[in-house]
């Protein structure tokens, strides 16, 4: 790269000041260089533990600042869209925190918005580009594992807080958008290509009504995936690839440990418990700092957009589908962008 590529933040949102930007200052290919809050005393608190050189008390100054070339936006999930299109009539290449969207019609506007302005927009999901899922595609597309089957996610944690913006329907709040988005997405990196139909059973919160456990399959053709996700249940996370011949695991899946390396098994099924599994062990990385050097780079030209909007939309098409279900208690056809 000829010089540095430039971020700049919008807004102080925890995932942004405790692990995205820590992160991303750990590269030498990349700076951040602003923050903008529209609490100024939270913007200066927030960069001033952070090292970062400017702060601002709104984010229409940073869309302003000509020095900043990309926006990361962690913002709630109902401003995603309308800050993003706001940052790319500014001029600024956007990287938007998943999911991307609130609904289906919101990510055709994002697009219409990316190809209106020229810019460069992706999803936030960081674990696209993490090594342990690099390679878990690689076996799985080597036929190590036979033909894929079958995929079994589980993602929850506990939180009841109604303050709690996961915890606010409105907002976009519940377990599905929040973390079954993750399951969703790597079963179709996976698998290679988007379901032709879903299924979904909700259980919902009777004071939030944000869905507090959400049951899914995702037909494949050949190929299914089951998940689940909660936001009321203990802390878990798995992913498993099945195949006629073997099987993959990823054994901390979604938030890989920025300071430990992490592993997959490599079962020929051979004995039962996986006492039959080899371990391939992966370098210590930061998947954030990953996520913003990968980024970088394609504002650079040197390589596609890890997670472009066409797969965020195709992301959003499939939760979209899943919440109809819940209604319909039928299965339902994801959309197409072209449709």
């Amino acid at each position: 790269m000829s010089h540095k590529v430039r971020w700049g933040v919008l807004g102080a949102a925890a995932i942004a000041v405790r692990k995205v930007i820590p992160a991303m200052l750990k590269s030498s290919e990349l700076e951040v260089v602003a923050l903008a809050s529209r609490d100024l005393g939270r913007a200066q608190a927030a960069a001033g533990q952070l090292g970062m050189p400017k702060v601002y008390g709104s984010y229409e100054e940073l869309l302003a600042d000509p020095e900043v070339e990309v926006i990361y936006n962690p913002l709630p999930n109902h401003l995603h869209v309308p800050w993003s299109i706001k940052c790319a009539e500014a001029g600024k290449h956007v990287l938007c925190e998943k999911p991307l969207s609130m609904t289906v019609e919101e990510a055709r506007q994002l697009v219409a918005a990316r190809d209106r302005t020229g810019v460069k927009i992706g999803e936030a999901f960081m674990v696209r580009t993490h090594p342990q899922w690099l390679r878990t595609r690689e076996i799985v597309r080597s036929g190590q594992i036979g033909d894929p089957r079958l995929i079994n996610s589980t993602f929850t944690y506990f939180n009841r807080n109604p303050e709690n913006i996961r915890n606010i329907r409105e907002y976009g709040g519940g377990g599905l958008m929040d973390i079954g988005c993750y399951p969703i997405t790597m079963s179709r990196f996976i698998f290679e290509r988007e379901p032709a139909r879903v299924l979904a059973l909700f259980d919902r919160d009777p004071d939030s009504g944000i869905d507090r456990l959400t049951s899914a399959i995702l037909d494949f053709s050949p190929g299914q995936t089951i998940f689940g996700c909660s936001t009321q249940l203990v802390p878990n996370q798995r992913f498993e690839v099945l195949g006629t011949t073997g099987r993959v695991e990823i054994e901390i899946p979604y938030n890989a440990p920025p300071d430990q390396p992490t592993r997959i098994q490599i079962d020929d099924g051979r004995e039962l418990g996986g006492r039959s599994a080899r371990t391939e062990t992966f370098e210590v990385c930061d998947q954030y700092t990953i996520q913003g050097e990968v980024f970088s780079a394609a504002i650079r030209g040197d390589r596609p957009v890890p997670v472009p909007l066409e797969d965020a939309f195709a992301n959003m098409a499939v939760i979209e589908a899943l919440f109809r279900s819940g209604d319909t208690n039928r299965w339902e056809k994801p959309v197409s962008l072209a449709g």
